[in-house]
């Protein structure tokens, strides 16, 4: 370590001797050698400002991309990398202050505790016979500093016999070092607070009082460090007075001068800079406060918010159902459910359940106003608790059943993970849409699941595909087809709502899916503007996904259009009823699975917006199939640029005039689409409990 500091020592030498030459005051001159140090290194420091301000400047997006990908860490590193490239911004430049705060003052250590050298250039012999004179250890860091004070006190003169010394040179060096003044301020610079003590114990508290100015003047106008968390910025603030004190009570005071000026001149550096290099000028501060609320809302999901009215009451029914689950024995079918408007997937499957059979139904749902409670109060074989995401993340590891089933993709990926108590347990995954499964969802999302009730021949082609590419165990798949949309060919069927015979100005639904570049983030302002003085009703029904992860977004968007003509547009944003579905006689979207639930109930057409593909697998084509989003768009209806926005009145009145033709063609391919037309409840009830009674039999054997 000696070597490589000596040679990181001699330009910092030189430049030392150089200001002591000039000054004649040590003290002075230590603090001109550290402003000159900060001129030197300004062209660093003004990369450093570009790069800090560069930083916040992409800081929004890297929140949004911690918002969207909450809770996969691997992901959130990648996307963040490849922001990093694309902006050529360079994430350890924020360690180079430090790294050379530290190399300056292991240097500078160093210069000053080896004055002989550096500032009188004795050569190593002499300095060493000196040593050896007055019996100093050449291995202690202050040995020269102690040959200073021995000929201050006159333990050496230039009269001194020293062996290896020549008698003109140590009269030389004696009278220079006499009149080598170290005293600043009242203090000699040469002694060390922990030697001395007295008056000397101002020196750290000093230096520290310097730390704190800096760190609390950076908290406040530092391009970076003002954007930090209370947690950084404060730790490093105690971190930095804490150096200092250290510093101040075992260095020589030479040395905690030298710190307390940097710390003062970085401050100036810091102003200075901010006035060449203005950070308001490139950072939309707007921006940044929106992505830290969307970001504040992703790591609050799942947990209870404590300004909710009703916190105590939901705790305390979260503690008594977790409880109450947890000491159940026997739970052979368990359902889990993220908000109440996900039940409409199982719905089917439970009646046929509590209908052919006699089991119990366990309920899991995230949302303490889950439709689910009502609907228990009328079966006493559902039994429903109320378990927020964060606990249910803990639930799910410890779970005992013989059957999970859930809509949730990614198992084992986020939070929700297989049981570690209980590995026999079958988890079952159940579509929530009848798009595809290998571009739809992100790579390896149904990976841990055992069994996958299948809407469609699509769906089975690709799990098989997906598992033949990445040599997969095979699952178990199940012909089970979409209930939901069943569903809503029924209801749309029992509501006659017929073009011929229904009254009143058109209904068109906007919904969107929420990923990257949806109709809401891209182009919702020019829809409505294109379409406002038209004769139609818009209906904007935003994903569910979209209102959990990016509430403030949201919320701006309605509050956007709060004063708009009720008459002509509103929004709907309690996912419960599918009411706007069947009443709606044409669907804008992008690539929402919304688009097949629309078409093939209604056998009415799509307007697609070809916003960027809904692509959450980017390694999608490695499957080899066409995936069904993108085949539907030319059957069900048509695909249109953003760019065609303004068109859409007179795109939107050929797509009713040519709604005959559409009809014919939604209603052939859907013969084909999904499995089981009409009873695909039952299809999957008849499976959970053949594989119940197996796993009974095993048991009992």
């Amino acid at each position: 370590m000696d070597s490589v500091l000596y040679y990181i020592c001699v330009p910092l030498g030189y430049l030392m001797k150089g200001c002591f030459l000039l000054i004649k005051n040590y003290g002075v001159a230590i603090i001109l050698f550290t402003l000159i140090t900060k001129i030197i290194l300004m062209p660093i420091s003004v990369w450093i400002q570009k790069n800090s301000i560069l930083m916040v400047k992409i800081q929004p997006q890297i929140n949004f991309i911690k918002a969207k990908l909450s809770g996969n860490f691997d992901a959130i590193a990648e996307e963040q990398t490849k922001l990093y490239k694309k902006e050529k911004y360079h994430p350890f430049a924020s360690l180079i202050p430090l790294i050379i705060q530290i190399v300056l003052l292991l240097g500078v250590v160093y210069v000053i505790n080896r004055p002989l050298g550096y500032l009188f250039g004795t050569s190593d012999g002499v300095i060493e016979s000196l040593a050896k004179f007055i019996g100093a250890d050449t291995g202690d860091s202050s040995f020269q500093i102690q040959i200073i004070q021995a000929i201050k006190n006159g333990s050496i003169t230039a009269s001194s016999a020293i062996e290896g010394v020549d008698a003109n040179v140590l009269a030389s060096l004696v009278e220079r070092v006499m009149q080598f003044k170290t005293n600043f301020c009242g203090l000699d610079l040469l002694l060390v607070t922990s030697q001395i003590g007295g008056g000397y114990i101002a020196v750290p508290f000093i230096a520290a009082l310097s730390s704190w100015i800096m760190c609390f003047t950076q908290n406040l106008s530092n391009v970076i460090q003002h954007e930090q968390g209370k947690i950084n910025k404060y730790g490093i603030m105690i971190l930095s007075v804490g150096l200092s004190l250290v510093l101040g009570i075992f260095v020589p005071v030479a040395t905690a001068l030298y710190w307390t000026a940097s710390n003062l001149l970085s401050i100036a550096v810091m102003y200075l800079l901010n006035a060449l290099i203005n950070p308001k000028k490139y950072v939309d501060y707007q921006a940044l406060e929106a992505s830290r609320k969307a970001l504040a809302d992703s790591k609050s999901f799942g947990v209870i918010d404590k300004k909710d009215p009703l916190y105590k009451v939901m705790k305390a029914r979260e503690k008594e159902d977790y409880r109450k689950f947890k000491h159940i024995v026997n739970k052979h079918i368990v359902f889990y459910s993220e908000k109440s408007g996900f039940y409409k997937y199982y719905k089917d499957i439970i009646e046929e359940l509590l209908r052919s059979s006699d089991v119990t139904i366990h309920y899991v749902t995230n949302d303490y106003n889950d439709a689910i409670f009502d609907i228990a109060k009328d079966e006493p074989r559902i039994k429903p608790y109320f378990i927020s995401l964060k606990k249910t993340a803990l639930l799910m590891m410890l779970v005992e059943a013989d059957i999970f089933i859930m809509t949730t993709p990614d198992l084992d990926k986020y939070y929700l993970k297989r049981s570690f108590i209980k590995k026999d347990i079958e988890y079952i995954y159940v579509p929530h849409d009848s798009m595809s499964v290998h571009m739809g969802f992100k790579e390896g999302a149904l990976d841990a699941f055992d069994t996958i009730f299948c809407t469609g021949p699509h769906v089975a082609k690709e799990v098989r595909a997906t598992e033949k590419v990445y040599k997969l165990k095979e699952k178990t798949l199940v012909e089970f087809g979409f209930p939901l949309l069943d569903n809503l060919v029924d209801e749309f069927k029992k509501k006659e709502q017929d073009d011929s015979t229904k009254e009143g100005r058109k209904e068109i639904l906007i919904a969107p899916t929420w990923n990257e570049d949806n109709i809401l983030d891209s182009c919702i302002d020019d829809i409505i503007k294109a379409l406002g003085d038209t004769d139609y009703h818009l209906t904007v029904r935003p994903h569910p996904e979209y209102v959990k992860r990016f509430k403030v977004q949201m919320n701006e968007i309605v509050e956007r259009y709060k004063d708009y003509d009720k008459e002509k547009l509103t929004f709907e944003l309690d996912f419960s009823s599918n009411k706007s579905i069947y009443s709606s006689d044409l669907l804008i979207t992008d690539w929402s699975g919304i688009s097949a639930e629309f078409a093939f109930a209604t056998g009415k057409p799509v307007l697609f917006i070809n916003t960027k593909m809904k692509t959450l697998n980017p390694n999608w084509e490695k499957i080899e199939i066409t995936p069904i989003e993108i085949q539907l768009r030319n059957i069900i209806g048509v695909a249109v640029n953003k760019e065609d926005i303004e068109k859409f009145p007179v795109i939107i009145e050929n797509l009713f005039k040519d709604k005959d033709k559409f009809k014919q063609q939604i209603e052939e391919y859907y013969k084909n689409f999904t499995y089981n037309h009409g009873h695909a409840g039952k299809e999957g009830a008849r499976y959970i409990l053949k594989s119940l009674i197996t796993k009974q039999n095993n048991k009992k054997q």
